[in-house]
């Protein structure tokens, strides 16, 4: 009637149900993993779960396609590094231009250093700028 046959049809249905039924397999593994470590990453969950996944026929992608629809992946924290210590026994200097108007182009240059790369191997980036033209 709408231009598919039934064994098509049928075949289709029972492979929805498959896929449905490995995903709830492969989210009951994970979930029995995370009761223990909550914070287990998809990459390592997927190499502790490996020989699991394989038996199960269940890829990386495929793994992690099933955890984003069940919203079983974890967002990463953000890294944050401190570079500026403010509280340190050197003379702070006043902002003596925070009350200035800037009327014309080279009345007033400002400085900045800003912290580039890892803490192994630090490199430092200093920036002079003019402050009316930027």
């Amino acid at each position: 009637m709408f231009g598919v046959d039934r064994q098509v049809y049928y075949r289709r249905i029972k492979g929805a149900k498959n896929r449905q039924n490995l995903a709830q397999k492969v989210v009951s593994l994970v979930q029995e993993i995370r009761r223990v470590q909550p914070r287990n990453g998809t990459r390592k969950l997927y190499y502790s779960l490996y020989d699991e996944l394989q038996s199960l026929k269940v890829g990386r992608d495929k793994f992690f396609a099933i955890l984003s629809a069940n919203h079983l992946l974890i967002t990463p924290k953000r890294t944050y590094h401190t570079t500026t210590m403010s509280h340190h026994r050197f003379r702070k200097y006043p902002n003596i231009i925070k009350e200035l108007n800037f009327v014309r182009p080279n009345q007033v240059w400002v400085s900045d250093i800003t912290y580039i790369g890892k803490r192994e191997k630090p490199y430092y980036l200093s920036l002079i700028t003019d402050a009316y033209s930027k």
